[in-house]
């Protein structure tokens, strides 16, 4: 429960970070980028994954310090997650949020090889995937608007 509501809850605060206003509109997208509206969707999924997975993880880890190790690797993972949206949207930053999402994705990669199952990391595998997509249209925009 505890995790869909910190998933909800990610997902919310990301979104109110995120200004599609005529900045962004501005931008010049690489042709790789797909529409808008498609990032609601896959978002969603990736959440529930990622909360699906901290309760397995948290089910499986041992109670005590391999249990908070878990959760504060999930807690680093959310605030480099919204950090992103922060950086690139809120503060207009684009090449730095670049930069964030470099370690975003090492979070995703250290969260899917620290997971207490297998299982647990196999759902993050979505998760990896599309940090390292985003991080190609966030290089493009960059390049596109140096």
């Amino acid at each position: 429960m505890l995790a869909g509501l910190g998933a909800v809850a990610l997902a919310g605060l990301g979104g109110l970070a995120t200004d599609l206003g005529p900045w962004y509109a501005a931008l010049r997208q690489p042709a790789w980028k797909p529409p808008d509206l498609w990032f609601g969707p896959a978002w969603t999924l990736i959440f529930t994954l990622a909360a699906w997975s901290a309760v397995l993880g948290w089910q499986a880890a041992a109670p005590g310090a391999p249990r908070r190790r878990w959760l504060l690797a999930l807690g680093l993972n959310a605030a480099l997650n919204l950090g992103w949206s922060l950086l690139f949207f809120t503060l207009k930053r684009p090449d730095w949020a670049l930069a964030e999402v470099a370690l975003l994705a090492l979070s995703v990669a250290g969260l899917i090889r620290a997971a207490p199952t297998w299982r647990a990391g196999v759902l993050l595998a979505p998760y990896l995937a599309w940090v390292l997509y985003a991080s190609s249209i966030n290089a493009g925009v960059v390049w596109l608007n140096r």
